[in-house]
């Protein structure tokens, strides 16, 4: 057994040798060349706008009540004959086309135009998150070409929307999107058990093409995947990445739903994770004037607040 296991091992470095021996232009490469992304566009409303058209789902389910779960949500393709026509919609009083039920949104995200479309099956009686918050919620993930499940969390986890790109990363850009576009649960309660039970929140689904998801990405076990999220959207937490007292959403200057192109001092950190948002040498925080917590309303001479503006250096910093 230890003479055979010796002469594999030579015949391996024997392998490796000749392998490693051989010419730069013999190693054969693979370049990877990233599909355009207005074109992979096109494609995926395509392909999206075919699977609503022939997939409905069990609407009559939400016809009343408001504390449905992700899982009671059931999408279904329509039946084919034997030619693979597809027949009309089964027990049209329960079930609903996808396509005649949800919403068109649109955006554009580097500098393309996107469609994305949500169905929304309880508004949530809360209040809606901002972009940049971070969200409790329950969800499952799922690819519209196969079909399959690559996702899921049925206990309640809590998520950055937008991560500080060093201790946090956030999502992708269409939960961004979307999760604003619902309300939080209205209330809860904690049972005997310890299990915490939300009411009337919002639930969901959105559909968004693998240019507001991973695109090229094998995140889902293949590249420009189009994806399914069903979703219950139970709490959010307002958060303001810097610490500098305001709120991240609140530097998102230009309001384009991206806060990580906002930066006043073009010193190359986004004024939502920077200290001293106009590089004027005084942090934000200390630019808060009149010590209400809120430095967003003590405006300078030029007409816009001090912590954006490097020629107002007042600071509250005691010497």
């Amino acid at each position: 057994m230890k003479i055979k296991t010796l002469k594999y091992s030579l015949y391996i470095l024997a392998v490796i040798t000749a392998f490693l021996s051989c010419e730069e232009d013999d190693v054969p490469t693979v370049t990877f060349v990233e599909e355009d992304r207005t074109e992979q566009q096109e494609k995926d409303k395509d392909s999206l706008l075919t699977y609503m058209s022939t997939h409905y789902y069990n609407s009559s389910v939400f016809d009343s009540g408001s504390n449905h779960k992700y899982t009671d949500i059931l999408i279904t393709e329509l039946p084919q004959d034997d030619n693979g026509d597809y027949l009309d919609l089964p027990n049209p009083d329960q079930n609903t086309l996808l396509i005649d039920a949800i919403e068109t949104k649109f955006t554009t995200y580097l500098e393309v135009d996107y469609e994305y479309y949500i169905l929304r099956l309880n508004q949530g009686g809360g209040e809606a998150p901002k972009f940049t918050d971070q969200i409790r919620v329950r969800y499952e993930g799922s690819s519209v070409e196969s079909e399959e499940v690559f996702d899921a969390v049925s206990t309640p986890i809590e998520l950055p929307l937008v991560g500080n790109g060093f201790t946090t990363f956030g999502t992708i850009r269409a939960w961004q999107l979307v999760m604003p576009l619902f309300n939080s649960a209205l209330d809860f309660t904690t049972g005997n058990d310890g299990v915490i039970n939300f009411n009337n929140y919002g639930l969901g689904i959105m559909f968004i093409p693998s240019g507001l998801a991973y695109f090229s990405g094998g995140n889902t076990g293949s590249s420009y995947d189009n994806l399914i999220f069903k979703f219950e959207l139970l709490q959010y937490e307002e958060v303001d990445h810097d610490l500098d007292t305001v709120p991240s959403y609140l530097e998102d200057l230009d309001g384009d739903l991206d806060a990580t192109n906002d930066d006043t001092d073009g010193d190359g950190f986004p004024n939502f994770i920077d200290l001293d948002d106009d590089g004027d040498g005084v942090t934000t925080t200390n630019e808060d004037i009149d010590g209400d917590g809120d430095p967003t309303n003590d405006i300078g001479a030029n007409g816009i607040p001090k912590y954006l503006d490097p020629e107002e250096t007042e600071s509250t910093e005691i010497e």
